[in-house]
C-alpha cells in the first residue's frame, strides 16, 4: 500500500533548503561556539549549557551531526540546539540558521513580508514607549510620587534600570503627542493598545498616572506594558489588551529573564505578580515567572517544560488563589509529559499507565504575604518555603479535608475519587503506595481497600490484544516515513483521534512532535494549528518554502481505502518510525556509555545507563504493539 504513492518532487526540493543547511553547518563547530567540547573517541562532551553540572555529560555525535545530554535529557540537532539555548521557534531557527549557512530561503508572499513588517513596526513604537515612560520616571517632577512608591516597594535604581520601570504623566494625550512626533500614527498606537478610542471620536492616552511595567516576549523585546496605579485609583493593576503581538494566555512576566535560572536550578517558580518576580529577581533567586492576571494555560506550561520538569506554585492562600492553584494543577497534568510503565491485570496481562515526567509542588504563603514582602523581609524565610513546599498529592488532599466533613461517607467517597489520579501519576511506586497509606489512614479507611483501586485502575489500562491483520506492503524509511504519515493525516484528518485513542491503549503516547524530524514538525505544529483554529491562514504559520512542502504532500494521491484500513496502517508507520528512532538513539547512548567507560567517568555512567534502560523499555513496548499488528 505504502510503495503504491508517488513522492512529490516539490517536497524533495523544498525540504532539500534543511539538508543544505545541515550540510553547510558542522554541528561541532556551531555547538563549539557555545559550549566547551572535548575530544572523547570519536564524539565530544562538554557541560551542558541547559543544567547545572560539573561532569560532562553532553555529548555530540558528528557521524549523526547529533547532540544529546544524558543530564538532562535532552537532545536534537543544530536546529533543536539553537531553539533551546536562544528561546526561538523553528521558523526563527531556521532563519537564523540560513542566514549564518548562506542558504537563501524562499522568498516570503508579499502579505508575510507585510505582516512581519507590521509587527517590527509595532515592536518599534512599543520600545519608544518604554523609552519615553523610563525616562519620566527616572527625571520628570512629576514622576517623584512614582519614584517614592517604587522606593518603598524596596526597588533599587539597577532594577528599574534592568526591567526599564517607566511612569505615564497623568494627561490624556501626553504619549500619543510624543509618538507622533516620532512617526507613528494614531491608527499605529490603537493596534499596539496604547491608545483608546472615544465613542464619540478621538483618542486618549490608555495608561495615565501610572507606573509603568514593560512586558517582555521569551526573546527579550518589549510587546506591551502592565501598570500600577499610585492612588485609589481602580483597577489597580491594569495591562495592555490583546494586540498583534500580545497575548496574555501565552505571555508569562519575567521569562526573558528567567530562563537561565529555571535551567540552573532545575526549577521554575509561579507567582502572581509583576512585584513578586522583580524584587526576588533584584535578590537574586533568578528562576521566578508570573502569569499575566490569568490561571495558567497549555502555552504557559509547554514553554517551562523545555526549560525544567520541576514546577513551584506560590500563590496567594486566600480563596482566590487557592481556586487558582488548583485550575492550574489540573492544567498541569494535562499538558506536561507522560513516561508510560508497564502494570499487569490479573491475569497477567501486560498494560501501560501514563506516569507524569514532571514534579508539582506547592509552596504556602504566610496569610496577607506576598512574596516581595517576604524577600524583602527576610530572604530566608523566602528560600525555606520554597524548599518546603508540599507534594501537589498532599496540597490537593488538605484542600479536600478542608471542603467538607471527612467523616461522611460521600465526602470520602468523593476525596478518594479525586485522589486517584493523582497518585496513578507519580512516578515511583514506594512513594505512590505511601501517599495511599496517608489518605487512607487520614479518611478512617482499611488501606488495602484504596489500594485495591488504585491497582483496579491501572489495570483498567491493559492491552486489548487483537487480531492479527495481514502484512502490508514494503513500508518506506527515514523521512519518507513521516512524509507518508504527514501524507495521510493530511488528507484524513479526523483519523488522528482514532489513531492517538488506539496507541494510548497500546501504552504508547499519542502522534506528537518527536515522531517527526526538524522540517516536518514545522508542517505538523501548522497542520494541528489549523485544526485547532480553523480561522488561521497558512501563511501565517509557515514560511513559503514549508507551505509548498506541505501543499506537495496534501496533492499526493492515494489509494481509496477504508478509514479503519487506513487507521491500522497509521499506526503501523508510527510504530515503524518509533522503532528505527529508539534504536538509533540506544546506539548512540551506548557509544556514549562505552566512552564514559573506557575514561574513567563514573559519575556520568549511571545517568547514561538508565538513559539505555527507558529507550530499551520504550523500544520493547514498540516492537510488543508491531508485533501484534
Amino acid at each position: 500500500m505504502q510503495g503504491m504513492l508517488r513522492r512529490d518532487p516539490r517536497a524533495k526540493l523544498v525540504m532539500s533548503v534543511i539538508d543544505q543547511i545541515k550540510e553547510r553547518l558542522d554541528i561541532v563547530d556551531l555547538i563549539g561556539r557555545h559550549v566547551h567540547l572535548q575530544k572523547s573517541g570519536r564524539y565530544l562532551k562538554g557541560l551542558c549549557p541547559f543544567h547545572t553540572e560539573k561532569t560532562p555529560s553532553f555529548f555530540v555525535f558528528p557521524d549523526t551531526q547529533r547532540w544529546h545530554c544524558f543530564g538532562c535529557n535532552r537532545g536534537g540537532d543544530i536546529f533543536t540546539f539553537i531553539m533551546e539555548l536562544e528561546g526561538l521557534d523553528f521558523r526563527s531557527a531556521l532563519e537564523e540558521l540560513a542566514r549564518q549557512a548562506n542558504v537563501p530561503l524562499v522568498k516570503r508572499t508579499p502579505q508575510q513580508v507585510q505582516a512581519e513588517n507590521e509587527a517590527e513596526r509595532l515592536r518599534s513604537l512599543i520600545a519608544s514607549a518604554v523609552e519615553y515612560y523610563h525616562t519620566l520616571l527616572m527625571t520628570a517632577p512629576q514622576a517623584r510620587q512614582a519614584r517614592d512608591y517604587l522606593k518603598r516597594r524596596g526597588f533599587k535604581r539597577e532594577t528599574v534600570e534592568l526591567f526599564q520601570l517607566g511612569y505615564s504623566l497623568d494627561t490624556w494625550d501626553a504619549l500619543r503627542t510624543h509618538l507622533l512626533g516620532l512617526g507613528y500614527s494614531v491608527e499605529e498606537q490603537i493596534k499596539a493598545g496604547l491608545l483608546i478610542e472615544r465613542e464619540g471620536g478621538g483618542t486618549y492616552d490608555r495608561f495615565r498616572g501610572r507606573v509603568m511595567i514593560p512586558i517582555y516576549d521569551r526573546r527579550g523585546r518589549p510587546i506591551a506594558f502592565g501598570s500600577r496605579a499610585l492612588g485609589d485609583e481602580q483597577p489597580k493593576y491594569m495591562n495592555s489588551p490583546q494586540t498583534p503581538l500580545f497575548d496574555k494566555s501565552k505571555v508569562l512576566f519575567g521569562l526573558h529573564l528567567a530562563s537561565r535560572g529555571i535551567r540552573e536550578t532545575d526549577a521554575a517558580v509561579i507567582v502572581e505578580g509583576y512585584m513578586d518576580v522583580m524584587i526576588p529577581y533584584q535578590a537574586g533567586y533568578r528562576n521566578i515567572v508570573a502569569p499575566m492576571g490569568t490561571a495558567l494555560t497549555e502555552a504557559h506550561l509547554k514553554q517551562l517544560q523545555r526549560l525544567t520538569r520541576r514546577f513551584i506554585l506560590a500563590l496567594d492562600p486566600d480563596s482566590a488563589g487557592i481556586h487558582g492553584t488548583l485550575q492550574g494543577l489540573e492544567t498541569a497534568r494535562q499538558v506536561l509529559d507522560r513516561d508510560w510503565v508497564p502494570v499487569f491485570d490479573a491475569r497477567g496481562l501486560v498494560g501501560y499507565e501514563g506516569r507524569l515526567k514532571a514534579e508539582i509542588r506547592v509552596a504556602t504563603l504566610p496569610d496577607g504575604l506576598d512574596p516581595d514582602e517576604i524577600v524583602l523581609q527576610d530572604p530566608q524565610r523566602w528560600e525555606s518555603i520554597v524548599e518546603q513546599s508540599q507534594p501537589v498529592v498532599r496540597f490537593v488532599f488538605r484542600q479536600l479535608l478542608s471542603q467538607g466533613n471527612p467523616d461522611e461517607p460521600k465526602t470520602k467517597s468523593r476525596i478518594v475519587d479525586t485522589m486517584l489520579p493523582l497518585l496513578r501519576d507519580i512516578q515511583d511506586s514506594i512513594e505512590r503506595e505511601a501517599y495511599a497509606q496517608e489518605i487512607a489512614t487520614t479518611l478512617g479507611l482499611d488501606p488495602r481497600t484504596l489500594l485495591d483501586r488504585l491497582r483496579a485502575t491501572e489495570r483498567a489500562a491493559a492491552i486489548r490484544v487483537e487480531a492479527a491483520i495481514r502484512e502490508r506492503q514494503r513500508t518506506p524509511t527515514g523521512s519518507d516515513l513521516e512524509a507518508y504519515l504527514l501524507t495521510i493525516l493530511l488528507h484524513h484528518p479526523d483519523l488522528l483521534k482514532t489513531v492517538d485513542k488506539r496507541l494510548t491503549s497500546l501504552g504508547l503516547r499519542p502522534i506528537d512532535e518527536h515522531d517527526f524530524s526538524t522540517g516536518y514538525q514545522m508542517i505538523w505544529h501548522a497542520w494541528h494549528q489549523l485544526l485547532e483554529q480553523p480561522e488561521c491562514e497558512l501563511d501565517e504559520l509557515l514560511p513559503p518554502d514549508m507551505i509548498e512542502t506541505m501543499q506537495g504532500l496534501s496533492c499526493e494521491a492515494l489509494p481509496e481505502l477504508s478509514l479503519s484500513q487506513w487507521q491500522r496502517d497509521v499506526v503501523r508507520t508510527v510504530l515503524r518510525l518509533r522503532e528505527r528512532k529508539l534504536r538509533e538513539s540506544i546506539q548512540e547512548a551506548q557509544m556514549a556509555l562505552t566512552t564514559a567507560q573506557s575514561e574513567g567517568q563514573a559519575s556520568v555512567q549511571p545517568e547514561i545507563s538508565a538513559r539505555i534502560q527507558q529507550l530499551s523499555r520504550e523500544l520493547r513496548m514498540v516492537q510488543v504493539a508491531l508485533a501484534q499488528r
